[in-house]
């Protein structure tokens, strides 16, 4: 029989005695002891303690004891749920007496209960926080984001996942078009923005709050890192933290923490390597280093970046009665579909050219994306967080005309080859740079747009 038809089957049995799934420490507790490996080894490759994997194995076999009325241990737990299997399907083909392939289950049968098929999806109702999540006026199709990150969370049990991308792409709009469409898998659902960059103590002690309201919350960062966890453990929840970028500090290099906000590395750290049953999403502008560094080794981490609208952006051109439709890939394209990009600057053609988007384009002699004032606005945020060796790269990166190789770059800016390194490294984790192979050597350019916007900032 095979691994994957006994685990069906082992949900089964699970979700009718307690009406929620194995998660993934319990399915991997069952495959492992399937193929005769020892608790130790099980421990050592989830990052658990020898002694937690025992305590939720244990329990595992109770649930399964209970259900066949059998005493189900580590050495006969695989024969037992083959059998149990096998009788529930010979269920469905006779109603009393029968035999299949030689073998009399009439016996038996009276014994078993009829596990039926159940949804996937936990039954109970869950609670919904979304706290001060922006209300969602128009999604346009991310299909195929959508699939990846559920299949990320709710399918491969990612414990972090980091969705990334520049400003106004849109990363706020898909998580909350996620949470709705994978809501019914969870417990708990909650969206905290840390744009006023609250301190790990505050966003700890508020999450704290949600999952037992009465309950006395500790004063240390580590009893409420434990507490936290033991909720991840006994709960299924999806966690989203947007504005992760506000807790880095500005001048400084990329995914840098600012004075106090330290054990925001602990927070996440513990999240990903430690056992539990639920998912943290980070949403941020700039890559923090943790995510980074953990997502090379990590099975459970991963980091999905956020790219153009595409075709689906005409939607947004539709909506503000733009004409011309033959020009508005051409208009997407410049805008690297970008949705708030285009929302400002088809708020411009609409008021400035009625909403003509082939006299717009012809007004720009050097086909340079054109910047209205909100635009520039919104990336003079981006760009003023920025070292003074990150702008001293980009202003170089904005007067060329083609991609340009490091030692190309080394020629025109005068750092250190350290200095230079670390500024190209940070630009890449804000996603300002773009970055191409040839052969066997990288060539980069900045963001067509940004590339504008750095020429217009500096040409005085």
């Amino acid at each position: 029989m095979e691994l994957k038809e006994i685990l069906r089957f082992a949900d089964d049995l699970v979700f009718a005695k307690t009406g929620k799934h194995l998660d993934d420490l319990q399915q991997a507790i069952l495959r492992e002891t399937f193929q005769g490996q020892k608790y130790a080894k099980i421990a050592q490759e989830r990052n658990c303690s020898e002694g937690y994997i025992r305590s939720v194995a244990s329990e595992l076999w109770k649930i399964f004891s209970d259900v066949l009325k059998e005493d189900v241990t580590k050495t006969n737990v695989k024969s037992i749920l083959e059998r149990a299997r096998f009788y529930n399907f010979s269920q469905t083909i006779a109603s009393d007496n029968a035999t299949v392939n030689n073998f009399n289950i009439c016996s038996k049968k009276s014994q078993l209960p009829q596990v039926t098929q159940q949804p996937q999806q936990t039954p109970t109702r869950s609670h919904i926080d979304l706290g001060d999540a922006p209300e969602i006026f128009s999604f346009y199709d991310r299909t195929h984001e959508l699939a990846t990150l559920e299949n990320w969370i709710v399918r491969d049990r990612d414990r972090l996942i980091a969705l990334l991308g520049i400003g106004g792409i849109g990363k706020t709009t898909l998580a909350l078009q996620l949470i709705e469409q994978i809501k019914t898998n969870f417990d708990y659902l909650i969206y905290r923005s840390l744009r006023f960059s609250p301190t790990p103590d505050a966003i700890l002690t508020n999450l704290l709050q949600i999952f037992s309201q009465e309950g006395e919350i500790p004063q240390a960062i580590e009893a409420q890192l434990s507490q936290l966890i033991n909720y991840l453990r006994k709960y299924r929840c999806l966690i989203v933290l947007d504005d992760l970028q506000m807790l880095f500090s500005s001048g400084q290099l990329a995914g840098q923490y600012k004075s106090g906000y330290e054990d925001y590395h602990l927070l996440f750290k513990q999240i990903a390597e430690v056992c539990h049953q639920s998912c943290i999403l980070l949403i941020s502008w700039e890559k923090s280093r943790e995510v980074a560094k953990l997502e090379r080794v990590n099975n459970y981490v991963h980091s999905f970046l956020l790219g153009s609208l595409g075709v689906a952006a005409k939607q947004i051109l539709r909506q503000h009665n733009l004409s011309d439709e033959e020009s508005w890939e051409t208009l997407i394209n410049a805008y690297q579909g970008n949705p708030l990009w285009l929302e400002f600057t088809a708020t411009t053609i609409q008021e400035l050219f009625r909403g003509n988007v082939s006299e717009f384009l012809e007004c720009n002699e050097c086909d340079a994306p054109i910047l209205c004032e909100s635009l520039q606005a919104q990336l003079d945020r981006q760009f003023q967080r920025l070292t003074p060796q990150e702008q001293a790269v980009t202003i170089q990166l904005a007067n060329q005309t083609e991609p340009v190789s490091l030692p190309q770059i080394r020629k025109t800016v005068e750092l250190s080859t350290s200095d230079l390194l670390n500024a190209m490294q940070s630009l890449g984790r804000r996603f300002l740079l773009d970055a191409k192979e040839q052969g066997k050597t990288s060539f980069f350019t900045l963001n067509p747009v940004l590339q504008q916007y750095v020429k217009n900032r500096f040409s005085h």
